[in-house]
């Protein structure tokens, strides 16, 4: 099996203005266009040799490129704006650019139709719809969560909203 190439580099985390992101750390143009070039926009990512986390390249603008940081890695890291970090990344081959929960891959395996609803959103929201998913830290929860995504979107024919969708979720707390 031939071995994934890696790229490491340290990079500063800097803060970057924008809506969604607020932290990232900046990953350099000739690696940024090797992946790009190659057609991998999502990486696996591990910072300070520590902390590995799934996540894509993103454009800053002006033909700069981050990987996000998101608050829990700043403090699991103790990373702030200005400081240095090491970043390793190699091209993320999995399916769906995030781990599938066990939980929704069981409901899946028994639900043929809330399987079939799912594979036909978009990568990106399918990956959201993970996440969502596989966030809790308790399995209750997440089992939850994973029969309240597959009963909505099998109700809404997978035309997703997410504001249905946490109507959903409040709806089912409320039982």
């Amino acid at each position: 099996m031939k071995e994934e190439r890696q790229d490491s580099f340290v990079s500063s985390v800097v803060s970057m203005n924008g809506d969604v992101w607020s932290v990232g750390a900046e990953v350099p143009m000739e690696v940024a266009l090797k992946y790009k070039g190659s057609g991998y926009k999502r990486v696996v990512c591990t910072l300070n040799n520590q902390e590995t986390y799934q996540c894509a390249l993103m454009p800053a603008g002006q033909g700069r490129y981050f990987v996000n940081v998101n608050v829990q890695l700043q403090k699991k890291l103790s990373l702030s704006v200005g400081d240095e970090v090491q970043v390793s990344i190699v091209p993320d081959k999995s399916k769906y650019g995030l781990p599938m929960p066990e939980e929704l891959q069981a409901i899946f395996d028994m639900d043929a139709e809330g399987d079939k609803v799912f594979h036909t959103l978009t990568p990106g929201k399918q990956r959201t719809l993970l996440h969502l998913v596989g966030k809790p830290k308790s399995s209750e929860i997440r089992i939850k969560k994973a029969m309240v995504v597959v009963d909505y979107l099998k109700e809404v024919n997978g035309k997703l909203d997410f504001k249905q969708l946490n109507e959903a979720f409040k709806r089912a707390n409320q039982k």
